[in-house]
């Protein structure tokens, strides 16, 4: 029953947005990558980051930044600055709208998206907020809506042990995907000539100021688009002044709380520096903004 409500689940998002999510624990597809989000596998495996090994246990990662399309299949609504007439927001000549990457969601608006398409494919949930994994309580709970300001009960979420459900990356489970196995003194996942990075990323310099379609550019050597620029994004961990912790150094989650969630990667807005594989930033947990997007892994 479970593999048929889980086929049906895929069905809807084909019929209803025009691609597939191969999902967590299916195989890979074969289909026009543009057209479809896949969980690639990632391998175990390890990275060095400032003098210390952090080792990771396999994952598989979605080879693209969710898109606007398939967010709005999940959520019912497509938040997105980038969209519409205006001569600041229209796609780019040749790309199609519904495949740039959603932006204007907070941490807040991914860990609910996470839950939702989890439900969506039968698969257990990762967060659990009060006890509960279904994402319709929470917003009940916090007043009808998705938190926009912090909010301490949401930020005390908990990851499910055993879940097999779509969940945000760990900071280090983005920095060894982005990475690739790529040498660890390159400054991006394809080595030091910033003349390259044209093919590889949309950026200050060659994106027009806005987010591009998922999946132009070349993708990092397991298959991952867009690891440098289009959208910065969200991942699990709290802002940690260190990273990593010389005492976690396994599978590592990032510190138990804080004030700020981390972002990798960098955006469409920023200069190639920015980019760098190893540059970290933070912000706020409820915080939007048009330059910052997310993608999801499962274990």
């Amino acid at each position: 029953m479970k593999d048929v409500v889980r086929f049906l689940g895929i069905v809807f998002l084909v019929a209803t947005i025009g691609f597939s999510i191969v999902a967590c624990g299916d195989g890979g597809g074969g289909e026009d990558p543009v057209l479809t989000q896949e969980m690639l596998q990632i391998p175990a495996g390890s990275f060095v980051r400032d003098g210390h090994t952090i080792t990771l246990s396999a994952f598989r990662m979605s080879n693209f930044q969710v898109t606007q399309e398939l967010y709005e299949a999940v959520m019912g609504n497509n938040p997105s600055f980038f969209q519409g007439t205006d001569a600041d927001k229209v796609v780019a000549a040749g790309e199609i709208q519904g495949k740039r990457p959603v932006e204007m969601v907070s941490w807040y608006d991914a860990i609910v998206f996470c839950n939702r398409l989890s439900i969506l494919e039968d698969l257990t949930p990762a967060y659990s907020i009060d006890g509960s994994t279904d994402p319709d309580v929470w917003i009940s709970a916090a007043g009808g809506d998705i938190p926009t300001i912090r909010n301490a009960t949401w930020d005390a979420v908990t990851i499910v042990e055993g879940s097999t459900g779509y969940r945000l990356p760990t900071e280090a489970q983005w920095e060894f995907a982005c990475r690739a196995g790529s040498n660890p003194t390159w400054t991006w996942h394809f080595g030091n000539d910033e003349a390259q990075l044209e093919n590889y990323a949309w950026y200050e310099a060659n994106s027009n100021g806005r987010t591009r379609q998922v999946g132009l550019k070349q993708p990092n050597a397991w298959g991952l688009y867009d690891k440098h620029g289009n959208l910065s994004e969200w991942v699990w961990d709290w802002w940690g002044n260190t990273f990593p912790n010389p005492a976690d150094l396994s599978d590592p989650r990032g510190p138990s709380n804080g004030d700020e969630r981390v972002l990798r990667g960098a955006s469409w807005l920023f200069s190639a520096y920015s980019l760098h594989s190893a540059t970290r930033d933070s912000i706020r947990p409820s915080h939007r903004s048009r330059n910052l997007g997310f993608r999801v892994v499962c274990p």
